[in-house]
């Protein structure tokens, strides 16, 4: 029969002393191999309570560009009350004496995160069986808590709790070095719009971009627009969720805006051999794109998050349309009339973007009180059932072109984007070409290339 010692050590959660113990030393020894475990580790990467406050001690010296040694760590350690029964100097030494050279550091940070992974899952599974045993919730609820853990712990991320400021502090640094190494002229992935790009700064990470527009004003155009460049130029795999066209339909569009074929042409099957070589080439360019399209009619957020959560290196997410889309999968109560609907929707989107930490392109349709004023340009109160929705879009974009409303307009192919909501900069205008026959739009200046 195992001693009460050894069933207390059989509880334990996965870790590895000799490898904490062995990273420590490594840092004492060669304090220039701080950098690669700071880079790499985190305070609760370390399971024994001694070694992570050693760590803590490093890791508050190292932010301050502090010398780090056997000296330097002892007397901030006797600081912050670590040093009470004055055996950290024998434990320092300790550590430097198991670790008599630093050139295997890296193989000792694996073994911790390796460890620190089986602890996260071990954790995970033991609030899953929780959740399970408690049955207060459902098997859908129970799902999803499970997947968002999971998938937290893939990302590298803790599915919750509170973060120091100095975490976060170190990750705005590697962002901010990292956009100033990157020859990019704007942060967020691009839409192809050059002009519109300046304005919003691209498309950026764990934000909720709304695209709105009354009927026929090109918001599915403009967001394959968008898909389709992002698909070919990032480098990241796009997710295009459709409640209202075939998949076939959408392909159909993504051929005429990238070979420059007449879509009525592509729907009727009337081609030319040259339309045919131009079809050819551009369904070519479209096999080798990363473009993903689902068209499930009846999709909810959860089934688009738990979808996403699969796809590696994902870019962007876009969905068209809002207001065609079902709460998460239960059945609406009686009271809850469509603005609460919409509001949660629009609230669960949000919550998407932030834990995949992509742009999620979102399309809306406008309510008709445009078109009672003279001036027909969409406005933010325009939203339909917009409850939420203007409260949790980071940007807000409307399509407005005045060909559609004067047919004696000037320019019946001028569109403008109106930012009428931009959490990074400033609201305004951008002037756009709208292509009909290609359903296409441009930037102003653009020109066909024979």
């Amino acid at each position: 029969m195992p001693t009460e010692v050894e069933e207390l050590l059989l509880r334990q959660l996965p870790h590895s002393a000799t490898a904490e113990q062995s990273v420590l030393g490594a840092i004492l020894v060669d304090p220039r191999c701080t950098s690669e475990v700071i880079d790499k580790l985190r305070a609760d990467d370390f399971y024994i309570r001694q070694n992570r406050e050693i760590y803590e001690t490093i890791y508050t010296m190292f932010n301050y560009s502090r010398t780090i040694d056997p000296v330097t760590v002892l007397e901030e350690l006797k600081q912050h009350g670590y040093d009470q029964d004055d055996q950290a100097w024998s434990y320092l030494l300790q550590l430097m004496d198991i670790t008599p050279t630093a050139a295997n550091v890296g193989e000792y940070i694996e073994i911790i995160r390796d460890k620190t992974l089986l602890r996260r899952l071990a954790e995970t599974a033991g609030d899953i069986t929780a959740m399970v045993q408690a049955g207060a919730d459902t098997g859908q609820t129970v799902l999803d808590a499970a997947e968002q853990r999971i998938y937290a712990i893939r990302q590298g991320r803790a599915a919750r709790g509170l973060t120091p400021i100095s975490d976060v502090i170190i990750d705005v640094y590697d962002r901010l070095e990292e956009l100033a190494a990157s020859d990019r002229a704007i942060p967020g992935l691009s839409t192809g719009l050059k002009d519109l790009d300046r304005a919003i700064s691209g498309l950026n990470n764990s934000d909720l971009i709304l695209l709105a527009a009354r009927p026929g004003m090109g918001k599915t155009s403009m967001a394959l627009n968008i898909l389709l460049d992002a698909g070919k130029r990032s480098g990241k795999k796009v997710a295009f969720f459709s409640l209202e066209m075939s998949r076939e339909q959408l392909a159909l569009r993504l051929i005429s805006s990238e070979c420059f074929v007449d879509n009525q042409k592509l729907v009727t099957g009337k081609l030319s051999d040259q339309d045919w070589e131009s079809v050819a080439a551009a369904a070519d360019s479209l096999n080798r794109s990363t473009i993903y399209i689902d068209d499930d009619s009846s999709v909810t957020v959860a089934d688009i998050l738990a979808k996403c959560r699969r796809v590696e290196n994902l870019g962007l997410i876009v969905i068209d349309y809002l207001q065609l889309m079902q709460s998460s999968g239960k059945q609406s109560r009686g009271n809850e009339n469509r603005q609460q609907i919409v509001s949660d929707i629009s609230r669960s989107l949000k919550i998407m973007a932030k834990e995949l930490n992509v742009p999620v392109l979102c399309l809306s349709q406008l309510s008709r009180a445009n078109e009672s004023r003279q001036d027909k340009r969409p406005m933010l109160s325009d939203l339909r059932e917009s409850g939420a929705i203007e409260q949790d879009a980071d940007i807000v974009l409307f399509l407005y072109r005045d060909g559609y409303y004067n047919k004696d307009s000037d320019n019946p192919n001028l569109a403008e984007c109106i930012i009428a909501k931009n959490r990074h900069g400033e609201t305004g205008k951008v002037d756009l070409q709208w292509t009909p026959e290609f359903t296409t739009f441009s930037d102003l200046e653009w020109r066909r290339e024979e």
